[in-house]
């Protein structure tokens, strides 16, 4: 690699800029973050990505790295010391899915607090970001324009009048649970942070601290959590080590339980709906969404809520991730994990088979 450093396109009302910020710190990588003005997604993004996104890592030797998954892994090749991923199995596994608890399952209470409750706060960030150049009435304007597609993705997320409620509550319970957590550990698994913390400081930074009605939950719920915000936000590089002899703390266990409760039933749901569509469509590019599908929060802890939500295939991508690392295991780790497991109701996603394998190429899913 040239000397240099790496630029990372993208901007502070983002909510996977900050996963990939927060990583880069804690490695002490050498990066300068460029906002994502219009200019920047015209001349930068899209002509290397193919479409507007954000962030996107530009490495010292030009090469463009795009998803915060892909960035991590690519990094942690060429930067192994204090590896954000556990070495011991019980502990890699939960921080494997715990990262796609906080990447994919966490975009609901991120996306309806922030286009529920902080619509004017957000539409001025978004405006004052694309177009600083402007005046603020100006970027306002613009505000509009670009936040559009994001409020109105509402619905295909699953957030609705229906569900509102049992999102609030859901996520309210999980602060609590993780307040409790953060009082006696710094990060999930001990004193180092790990590609759990990475996966649920993007919700729960981007839109849930730092958008201000959000924020104002997170201080009167949560303080813990948010001491643990700016922990991530600004982490001692390559510090803390986790917790030794493979231990998950039992005050993980209700963010597990909950975890498992929720999203597991739509991976597994995604991943039948998906091997269906592929059968049907051989030849077609896989697109963001398959369709929609059912899916259920509790509310009140025993009131179930059901709606539709879009069926997304990267979910599926970023389980296999969580798959392949149990279904490769040895038989003594597995069996370990698997008695760990088995009160959850964990176990039948892990191993069910994956028929139709999933990759990413040139920034887009395709059939591995």
């Amino acid at each position: 690699m040239s000397k240099g450093k790496y630029r990372l396109l993208g901007g502070e009302v983002s909510y996977f800029t900050g996963k990939t910020r927060s990583y880069l710190r804690f490695k002490e990588i050498p990066f300068d973050e460029v906002l994502a003005t219009r200019d920047v997604y015209k001349n930068e993004i899209v002509p290397r990505v193919g479409f507007p996104v954000v962030p996107v890592l530009i490495t010292p030797d030009d090469e463009t790295l795009q998803d915060t998954t892909v960035i991590i892994d690519a990094l942690e090749e060429k930067y192994p010391v204090a590896s954000v991923y556990p070495v011991t199995p019980k502990q890699h596994l939960l921080a494997l899915l715990l990262e796609l608890f906080g990447d994919e399952w966490m975009k609901l209470p991120a996306m309806h607090y922030r286009w529920n409750y902080n619509m004017e706060f957000v539409v001025a960030e978004f405006g004052a970001l694309s177009r600083p150049d402007l005046g603020k009435e100006e970027q306002l304007e613009v505000g509009r324009r670009t936040s559009k597609n994001f409020a109105g993705s509402l619905p295909f997320l699953g957030v609705t009048e229906a569900t509102t409620a049992a999102i609030e509550e859901s996520y309210e319970a999980l602060l609590k649970h993780l307040n409790v957590h953060f009082e006696k550990y710094q990060f999930l698994f001990g004193d180092r942070l790990s590609i759990g913390d990475l996966g649920l400081i993007g919700p729960l930074y981007a839109h849930l601290y730092r958008d201000p009605a959000s924020g104002e939950i997170m201080q009167h719920l949560a303080p813990r959590v948010v001491e643990w915000v700016k922990r991530m936000y600004d982490p001692e590089p390559g510090a803390g080590e986790f917790l030794a002899d493979d231990v998950i703390p039992d005050s993980l266990d209700p963010i597990i339980q909950r975890m498992v409760d929720e999203q597991f039933p739509v991976l597994k749901d995604t991943i039948c709906k998906l091997e269906e569509w592929l059968d049907r469509h051989t030849e077609e590019d896989i697109p963001r969404a398959i369709g929609m599908h059912e899916f259920t929060l509790l509310k009140n802890t025993h009131k179930e809520v059901t709606e539709q939500r879009g069926i997304f295939p990267y979910q599926q991508w970023m389980f296999q991730r969580a798959h392949d690392y149990y279904n490769t295991l040895d038989e003594e780790s597995r069996r370990t994990i698997d008695s760990y497991l088995t009160p959850f109701g964990a176990l039948e996603l892990l191993q069910t088979p994956i028929r139709h394998r999933l990759r990413i190429e040139n920034f887009n899913l395709v059939r591995a």
